[in-house]
């Protein structure tokens, strides 16, 4: 049995957060996320493969061990359904959660999800790496690499490094610097979209009843449309937030918080 690292925050009627990588770990959703713990409980927990919960080798990381752990975590926590906040590929999950255990969730919050299809993803990925590669981008990269930070402050200059790295991601990539630090698990993330193959499940979605809303930045790297495609597929209201990326929490936390707030479940 696989052990899963959870922590949780607030007082009040429990929503379990899903977050991003895959192979990545909850941290990096705080401090932004804990906003939403007024009236309620966040479950956070470290998915398989990644942060605290990590797995040998050849323990299987594919998308159906990470349903059947929140499954798990549902029975252990002793809920008769869940709500999820999904962030990013944690909202693929929480969609995939729910098209295998329809009847397990109570509400069903998607932030910034990963394409719920194979050629959407491919599209992200193609439109990261030119935002990655961008003039701003390369001229902040190079003047780290001419700066000695390397020498003078190791760790300052591991965390400017970082930064870069996830640049693209920002509607305003000199606020990278507000996103919390955080390593990708390399095998999980590479079991995972493995295991998915040519995925599509738009031909799925009209059987989802639960509840649920969608908010996406309008300058995504992760194509808007195709949250604005997944949230009519499940009848659900899209909040489409401007002039903000994909980090919707530290980038535009004030419409963040009054989109999610009164939606999920409080005391």
């Amino acid at each position: 049995m696989t052990t899963l690292y959870q922590t949780s925050i607030g007082h009040g009627p429990e929503t379990v957060v899903l977050h991003g990588g895959p192979g990545a770990d909850h941290g990096y959703l705080r401090p932004g996320f804990d906003a939403l713990a007024r009236g309620r409980t966040l479950v956070y927990y470290d998915q398989r493969g990644g942060g605290r919960s990590p797995v040998p080798r050849e323990v299987p990381t594919g998308w159906r061990e990470h349903v059947a752990d929140l499954e798990a975590l549902r029975v252990e926590r002793g809920h008769e359904r869940l709500a999820l906040a999904g962030y990013s590929w944690g909202g693929l999950l929480a969609l995939l959660y729910t098209l295998e255990h329809p009847a397990r969730v109570s509400h069903l919050a998607l932030v910034s999800p990963a394409p719920c299809w194979r050629a959407g993803r491919d599209e992200f990925e193609q439109r990261f790496a030119e935002r990655s590669a961008a003039p701003e981008v390369r001229a902040m990269r190079e003047e780290l690499h001419a700066s000695g930070l390397r020498e003078s402050d190791p760790e300052a200059y591991r965390r400017r490094a970082f930064d870069l790295s996830v640049a693209g991601y920002f509607h305003d990539p000199r606020r990278a610097h507000e996103l919390t630090p955080f390593r990708i698990t390399g095998r999980t993330q590479q079991e995972v979209w493995a295991s998915l193959g040519d995925y599509d499940l738009r031909p799925r979605l009209a059987s989802i009843e639960s509840p649920a809303i969608v908010v996406h930045g309008d300058d995504d790297p992760i194509p808007w449309e195709t949250s604005h495609a997944l949230a009519e597929g499940i009848g659900a209201p899209f909040h489409l937030i401007p002039d903000c990326g994909h980090v919707p929490y530290p980038e535009a936390p004030g419409a963040f918080l009054s989109a999610l707030d009164p939606f999920l479940p409080h005391a």
